[in-house]
């Protein structure tokens, strides 16, 4: 019998979690169907331009998931069978101030190295309850929600096992294989289970996401998301599908200059039935508004220089609007257009993005042997002996996140901002999840340096390379 690796087991999940979620939620199909048709048409304009930062193959087939859990118990078990998948925690985000009702802190669980990013870039964003925060649960919600939350089991012991053996093994062999990804979709199936009426409208009142974590018996996909080329073609075509998108993109404006980070939007959150037990013991249907669609545009990712900048940029496009006033996204494009580089070359001079380079195909001797012993890589690219390629942003950002979070949600919520917030980081969150949660610069910088001293190694030269990096 077949022996599946991690990769192929984590290409089968992807593809199995979408077609059960399409069936759950037609309209992710819809929105499947249309990034398609973007990514298509993206591709006919600018033709290899257009895969600058992936193929369109690539780009097409990849998907992002968010999950949401209640207790550092479950997150440990939600760990546990993403390794299954050769999936791993990358980058802490913290969500409760980013929005005022969003209790939440959360990883993101992903391939860590290139290879197994292009094999296939499965991530899952999960995000784990803050019960012990004061600052959204009094002392009587936080010992209900945890005595809840314990009572219930999300994940269980076949699956957690498999996943155990598969994170060890390197695999599993394919009946296994198969047992191990149908268990992992029924876990995250949305549940027919009657929810507790008073409890959950209880929860719901200080905050929906909340609600949705500690107010039902099971956990379920949040939402499943495509990537496209171009997110504002994208939000126009949807519109005029007659499908209600949030008010605007999250994160960087469009602009003339590249792509950075993570652009973001979704179809605001659907009316699905659901089935409530209420107080006087009856079973009825009702519904509830948790489950949306989300799309993204990935863009090149930014150094810790690039990030600071980029906080900056928001302070002044927050500080503009509200002293002047205007569309958000107009002038923000206006201080990206002041305050940030309008070329990839630009980008690389400041130190404000990762990318990876290569020597050319089929490089001549002689044109090796005429370099000094010490050169620059910015004069390698000039002279066009390297090529540099933008690294592509895999990961996060917490304010869009908790933007599209707090777009679809039912209410405003309510938060004590008097009282002290739950400290949470990523030492904290990697206690939880029982392995180092990696910091995506580092990621990224290794892969940037990897690709330096192989150039070095290859060309037997001592490089000088952009300011962002360190010397080879």
């Amino acid at each position: 019998m077949a022996f599946q690796e991690l990769w192929q087991m984590r290409a089968a999940f992807a593809i199995q979690l979408s077609e059960m979620y399409g069936s759950e939620v037609p309209a992710y199909n819809t929105l499947v169907d249309v990034s398609t048709e973007v990514n298509r048409d993206y591709m006919a304009r600018l033709g290899s331009q257009a895969e600058r930062l992936g193929t369109i193959d690539r780009v097409t087939a990849e998907r992002h998931g968010a999950i949401r859990v209640g207790s550092p118990k479950e997150m440990s078990e939600v760990a546990r069978i993403f390794a299954a998948f050769g999936m791993y925690p990358v980058g802490f985000y913290d969500l409760r101030d980013a929005a005022a009702s969003v209790p939440v802190v959360s990883t993101a669980f992903r391939p860590t190295n290139p290879e197994e990013l292009a094999r296939n870039p499965f991530r899952v964003f999960t995000s784990m309850l803050a019960v012990d925060d004061s600052r959204f649960f009094n002392e009587d919600h936080q010992r209900r929600l945890k005595q809840f939350i314990n009572s219930r089991t999300l994940f269980p012991s076949e699956l957690l096992e498999l996943a155990d053996r598969a994170a060890q093994e390197g695999g599993l062999v394919e009946s296994e294989a198969d047992r191990l990804i149908s268990l992992a979709i029924d876990a995250f199936r949305l549940s027919d289970d009657p929810v507790d009426y008073s409890w959950y409208k209880e929860l719901e009142a200080i905050s929906a996401v909340a609600a949705d974590i500690g107010g039902v018996t099971t956990t379920h996909v949040n939402h499943l998301t495509p990537r496209v080329l171009d997110i504002d073609d994208l939000y126009r075509r949807m519109e005029a599908l007659g499908i209600t998108m949030i008010d605007e993109v999250q994160g960087p404006p469009a602009w003339n200059g590249p792509d950075v980070l993570l652009r973001q939007t979704s179809f605001r959150a659907l009316d699905e039935e659901r089935i409530f037990k209420f107080d006087d013991g009856t079973v009825g249907p009702g519904e509830l508004r948790v489950r949306f669609g989300e799309v993204e545009q990935r863009g090149i990712a930014l150094t810790p220089k690039g990030r600071e900048l980029y906080d900056k940029m928001l302070v002044e496009t927050d500080r503009r609007l509200a002293s002047d006033g205007g569309v958000r996204d107009e002038v923000a494009r206006q201080v990206w257009t002041e305050y940030l580089p309008d070329s990839e070359r630009g980008l690389a001079e400041e130190g404000l993005a990762f990318f990876t380079y290569r020597l050319i195909d089929d490089l001549p001797e002689d044109t090796v042997a005429a370099l000094p012993r010490t050169v620059s890589l910015p004069d390698l690219v000039d002279q066009g002996i390297v090529v540099a390629e933008p690294i592509v942003y895999e990961d996060f950002l917490p304010r869009s996140a908790a933007g599209i979070f707090q777009s679809n949600l039912t209410g405003e919520g309510s938060r004590d901002d008097d009282l002290s917030g739950a400290v949470y980081d990523i030492n904290t969150m990697s206690q939880i999840v029982g392995r180092a949660v990696a910091d995506p610069h580092d990621l990224y910088r290794d892969q940037q340096e990897s690709s330096i001293r192989e150039i070095a190694t290859r060309i037997r030269r001592v490089i000088e390379p952009f300011s962002a990096t360190t010397h080879v």
